[in-house]
C-alpha cells in the first residue's frame, strides 16, 4: 500500500491511520487488515489492539475489527458548535411558541446529554441544565435517539427500557415521540429527530413540562411544533454543509 501521498513523516502514525482507513469501508479480520494495509501481520495486530484499548477500534460478533465508539464521540464534539449555533435561535422560538422548556439532546455512549436548553421566563418549568446526563431507557428524547440505531443496539437498550420495540416502530413512522411520567413522575415531553447532512439522526429536540399542562397526550398539543423545529435545524445543517 502506497501511503507516500499522505505520509506525515511519522511512521507509526501513518501506519495507525492506514488501519483506521482500512476499517472505514467495514469490518475486517486481521488477515484482511494485513492485505489492505500492506503492514506486517505482527504490526497490524499490535496497532489494532492498541487502538482497541483507546476505543478507536472494537470487535464485532465475529471477532472482526470495526471502527470504535470513540470516533463517534469525537465526531459529536466537532459538530457540537455548528449544531448549537444553528439550533439555538430555533430552540428559543420553540420555547416561545409552546411556552414550555425546550432542550436538545445528543447521545454519548449509554446516556443522552442535554447540549442546549431554553427555559420560559416564569411559571412552572421542567428545568434540565445544559450538561445533564439522562438515561437512554426512558423519555421521548431517548426514544428518538434510539429509534434509528442498529437493531443490535436497540435490542440491548430495550432490556431495561420503559418503552417497547413497537413504540420505536411508531416513532420511526411518525417521526416524533412522547412520554408521560416515563423519566420523571409528573413530567411529560415530546421529541423529534434532528438529522445531520448524511441523513443520520444526530440529536433530538424536545419540549417538556408538567403533565397538568401537557396532558397525557402531549403529542397532540406540541408534536407539530417540535417536528417543525427539528426540520428547520436539519435544513440549516444541510445548507451550512452545502455552503462549505
Amino acid at each position: 500500500m502506497d501511503n507516500s501521498s499522505s505520509s506525515s513523516g511519522v511512521g507509526v502514525l501513518d501506519k495507525t491511520m492506514s488501519v483506521l482507513d482500512a476499517l472505514e469501508s467495514g469490518p475486517a479480520s486481521l488477515a484482511q487488515l494485513v492485505q489492505i494495509t500492506g503492514l506486517a501481520r505482527p504490526t497490524a495486530h499490535r496497532l489494532a489492539v492498541a487502538l482497541e484499548r483507546h476505543r478507536m477500534v472494537t470487535r464485532d460478533s465475529r471477532g472482526r475489527f470495526v471502527l470504535g465508539p470513540r470516533l463517534g464521540e469525537l465526531s459529536i464534539a466537532t459538530g457540537e458548535d455548528r449544531l448549537l449555533a444553528l439550533a439555538t435561535p430555533i430552540l428559543v422560538q420553540l420555547r416561545d411558541l409552546t411556552g414550555e422548556s425546550a432542550q436538545i439532546y445528543r447521545r454519548q455512549g449509554d446516556v443522552r446529554v442535554c447540549v442546549a436548553a431554553a427555559e420560559p421566563a416564569s411559571g412552572l418549568r421542567d428545568t434540565v441544565p445544559v450538561g445533564s446526563e439522562l438515561p437512554m431507557n426512558a423519555g421521548s428524547a431517548a426514544q428518538v435517539l434510539l429509534a434509528w440505531e442498529d437493531s443490535e443496539r436497540i435490542r440491548r437498550s430495550l432490556r431495561s427500557a420503559h418503552f417497547t420495540a413497537q413504540s420505536l416502530v411508531q416513532v420511526r413512522r411518525r417521526r416524533w415521540a412522547q412520554s408521560v411520567g416515563e423519566r420523571e413522575q409528573g413530567v411529560a415531553s415530546v421529541s423529534a429527530p434532528i438529522a445531520g447532512p448524511g441523513g443520520r439522526v444526530i440529536a433530538a429536540i424536545s419540549v417538556s413540562g408538567p403533565i397538568e399542562r401537557l396532558t397525557r397526550s402531549p403529542g397532540r398539543l406540541h408534536a407539530q411544533a417540535v417536528i417543525s423545529a427539528a426540520e428547520k435545524i436539519t435544513e440549516a445543517l444541510h445548507n451550512h454543509e452545502a455552503g462549505g
